[in-house]
């Protein structure tokens, strides 16, 4: 068999059990196919946060060993927290750009300081190993009018793309555009093709036809959805029928007594509709895939880079802010005006009904909570609702199994170890003269043949936020709160009965092997930073 393309698909800000083969109720129908013929883990972990996740899952190490310990948005003076990706490492386009592949890439970079294309673009797509890009170098964006938004290097406007222009149908009909281009122009050689949407990230917005689709979809509520959600998760395998349901999120009311359920119900309808507009356009890559004959021989896998989303986005008295006023012009990824000269204005108002161009609003915690059904927590958190990823594998070529789930553990850094493994792709000792880390990933092909690959602990920090999965046990805490939880995650993955008090020998050993690995990889106390930034 020759070496595989390898289709690499990753969104942004989307819950465990949002998407159809996980038990959601939101439209996948291109996904749902490929985990039909493919296979679905049910354990697959990323690092609770954006770029965090997105360095790790590039390099195939530890955020902070690729830079990114925290955010992008700044130098923290340490080499773990730099924001921008190390030169210490190699990206998954630079070693299998070594070894034969042609490498593209479409949507949302997000692992670099710099955003100007006349500042240092030394850590940017195109000097990262990627021969073709178009997406946006930062985070966050508006959905008809990106910031940031490049062709290779150059800085363009989406203001000259067409009145049509929706940032998601873009990414989706770049990459299907580069499938078709590589097999007419090297048909010889495989592909590596990375594929970052940001929706299902806020803003909210979808175009109308979308949303309507969902019209109805959720007027149950999220407390009657989670219920149900998780019997389906129960039905498909997902969820073992011992685990309980987590509560509701404290700070949320009980949908009966929600107050603007019209405008809360709008939230949830754009949401599904920024994930079902993803699946429509993965549609159309795997159509270029079938049309040029490519889709049995590569390498499919699609996840997200963290649990779903809590943030409310603005600094206001619970629950939301009342009165919503024209975009500040920091905001992440904003523009002061649509495409046709009208005003933004921000604010999770229920005066103001979200998804349209001019608004700039989040779905908010308790449609967050039943994103992340049955877990605790969200982004930012390393509970099993911040850190736990649908993660959809597709290969005909590569293993014979079809609509099977996988239980063994795995992380992000386990993407670039198979992706090495499948290009037969050898580890270097440096790029450009700098020395580089071994690999911290294991290779996912032997749990494609339902065999286990010997991973041994996995492990996360973010924000003070952290976590050790040893075995069946996971040790885990809040910064806020400070004490660590111990959990068997045999009988209670969702981290409803907490062992630590039962196990202080277990909790003080696996604390320890935290803090091992902690200093191994450079994680700093979280205090240390927020002092350095005072």
């Amino acid at each position: 068999m020759s070496k595989p393309n390898i289709l690499l698909i990753l969104n942004d800000d989307m819950g465990y059990s949002d998407i159809g083969c996980y038990g959601g109720e939101v439209d996948t129908p291109n996904l749902d196919k490929l985990a039909a013929n493919g296979l679905r883990f049910t354990q697959f972990y990323n690092t609770a946060r954006c770029c965090p996740t997105r360095a790790s899952l590039l390099t195939g190490l530890n955020p902070h060993q690729a830079g990114v310990g925290h955010m992008v948005t700044r130098d923290d003076g340490d080499d773990g927290y730099r924001g921008t990706l190390s030169r210490h490492t190699i990206t998954i386009a630079e070693l299998l750009g070594n070894f034969g592949y042609k490498t593209y890439m479409s949507g949302k970079w997000h692992v670099c300081v710099n955003l100007d294309p006349k500042g240092d673009i030394s850590s940017w797509p195109n000097q990262r190993g990627f021969e073709e890009y178009y997406g946006i170098i930062s985070g966050a964006a508006n959905f008809w009018n990106p910031p940031t938004l490049n062709r290779q290097n150059e800085r363009i406007s989406a203001l000259d793309e067409g009145d049509g222009y929706f940032f998601t149908d873009a990414i989706s009909d770049h990459a299907a555009d580069l499938i078709r281009k590589h097999k007419a122009e090297n048909a010889d050689q495989p592909f590596f093709s990375y594929v970052a949407y940001t929706a299902p990230h806020w803003p909210l917005h979808a175009k109308e036809s979308d949303i309507e689709k969902y019209k109805g979809r959720f007027d149950k509520g999220w407390d009657k959805l989670r219920e149900e959600r998780l019997q389906r998760m129960v039905d498909l395998g997902i969820i073992d029928p011992s685990w309980k349901l987590t509560d509701r999120d404290p700070t949320q009311p009980a949908w009966e007594d929600a107050q603007d359920k019209e405008w809360q119900l709008r939230r949830m309808e754009v949401y599904a509709a920024q994930i079902d507009c993803m699946d429509q356009g993965i549609g159309r890559i795997l159509q270029a895939l079938e049309e040029t004959d490519q889709l049995d021989n590569t390498l499919i896998i699609f996840l997200a880079d963290n649990g779903g989303c809590a943030e409310e986005l603005f600094d206001t008295e619970y629950p939301y802010e009342k009165d919503p006023t024209p975009i500040r012009a920091d905001r992440p990824g904003a523009t002061a005006l649509t495409r046709d000269g009208k005003p933004v204005i921000e604010g999770n108002s229920p005066k103001i009904m979200p998804g349209a161009e001019d608004t700039y609003q989040s779905y908010g915690v308790a449609w967050a909570n039943l994103s992340n059904t049955p877990f605790r927590e969200y982004k930012h958190w390393v509970h099993e609702g911040g850190i736990s990823t649908p993660f959809v594998v597709h290969w005909p070529a590569g293993f014979e199994a079809k609509g099977e789930l996988r239980s063994q553990p795995g992380q992000l850094m386990d993407v670039m170890a198979t992706c090495a493994d499948v290009a037969e792709a050898e580890w270097p000792e440096q790029r450009d003269g700098y020395s580089i880390p071994e690999c911290e990933g294991f290779s996912l092909r032997p749990i494609f043949d339902d065999q286990e690959n010997d991973r041994p602990h996995l492990v996360w920090e973010h924000e003070g936020n952290c976590a050790l999965r040893e075995g069946k046990w996971k040790l885990v805490k809040k910064h806020s709160i400070g004490a660590w939880e111990l959990y068997d995650m045999d009988t209670d993955r969702t981290e409803t009965n907490n062992l630590a008090d039962e196990n202080p020998e277990r909790v003080s050993t696996m604390a320890k092997e935290w803090q091992q690995w902690a200093n191994r990889v450079g994680v700093l106390p979280w205090e240390e930073i927020l002092k350095r930034r005072e």
